[in-house]
């Protein structure tokens, strides 16, 4: 309330402020015209509003922050505040508090003894607070049973982040060991297939060693038996004139050859003949 007071009071202040200052600076003419006039008031109702508007807001904001307080320092003594709203606008308990107001602020000087924020006082010992903390007391026990769990749960998390490190190690471990296998086994392939292709060029080498023996054989043959060839030609040839040589030599030959003669004679002395039987063209 007093907070609220002295806010209010300083707000006033500034809206007198206000209304002195048009005084003091547009009132200076003994008249005015209806535009001026007109004028005077728009300014001032703007400055005025302005003013009004601010603490408006002002007074709900700070009654938020005041009410958040209120249900931060309950929460702490688990406690569920409820309000009404329909409550705010009774016009009795309105009338009331004015009425507080006027007789606490009487003694304009009093002096403010507080000297801490306000807190809710602790609740007193009864049916209420037995039940709070009956509720409390279970809460604790919940909430140790919780962090037991917890615990529990962090150790079996450990346990098996652990066993993961384990397996991971093994796993690399045994890919290591797979690999190292797998790159002996792909070294012996590759030296099989080395000795393989080296075994098979000095088969292809031997082999164009081999066809260049028998080439150069079957040239060497195929010249021997060319001039094997000549050289039968050449007897056959030589066989032949002997033999016509034997054969002219032979009784039958020249007897034959007597023969042709004699007819070859005869045909001669029949075209003579003949020639003198033909006409003359």
């Amino acid at each position: 309330m007093r907070f609220a007071r002295s806010k209010r009071l300083l707000r006033l202040k500034t809206i007198d402020s206000c209304f002195e200052e048009l005084k003091d600076s547009r009132l200076v003419e003994d008249t005015f015209t209806v535009d001026e006039v007109r004028e005077m008031l728009d300014g001032l109702q703007m400055v005025v509003r302005g003013e009004v508007e601010m603490e408006l807001i002002n007074t709900a904001h700070t009654n938020v922050l005041l009410l958040r307080q209120i249900f931060s320092q309950a929460e702490k003594f688990y406690l569920r505040l409820q309000s009404d709203i329909s409550e705010l606008e009774n016009r009795e308990l309105l009338e009331q508090v004015a009425e507080f107001e006027k007789t606490d602020f009487k003694i304009t000087n009093k002096i403010n003894q507080e000297t801490s924020k306000p807190k809710l006082a602790p609740l007193n010992e009864g049916g209420v607070s037995e039940l709070l903390n009956k509720e409390i007391a279970k809460l604790q026990e919940e909430n140790d049973k919780l962090k037991s769990r917890l615990r529990t749960l962090e150790s079996q998390a450990m346990s098996a982040l652990d066993e993961k490190t384990k397996a991971e190690r093994a796993l690399k471990d045994l890919q290591r060991t797979q690999g190292e296998q797998k790159l002996s086994a792909q070294t012996k392939e590759i030296n099989s297939l080395e000795d393989t292709v080296a075994a098979l060029k000095e088969d292809y080498e031997r082999s164009l060693s081999a066809n260049a023996a028998s080439q150069k054989d079957l040239k060497e043959n195929l010249i021997t038996a060319k001039h094997d060839l000549l050289r039968v030609q050449e007897q056959l040839a030589l066989a032949e004139k002997e033999l016509e040589k034997k054969f002219q030599q032979t009784a039958a030959y020249r007897n034959m050859k007597e023969i042709l003669t004699k007819k070859n004679e005869q045909i001669k002395e029949i075209r003579k003949r003949l020639q003198k039987y033909e006409p003359d063209d």
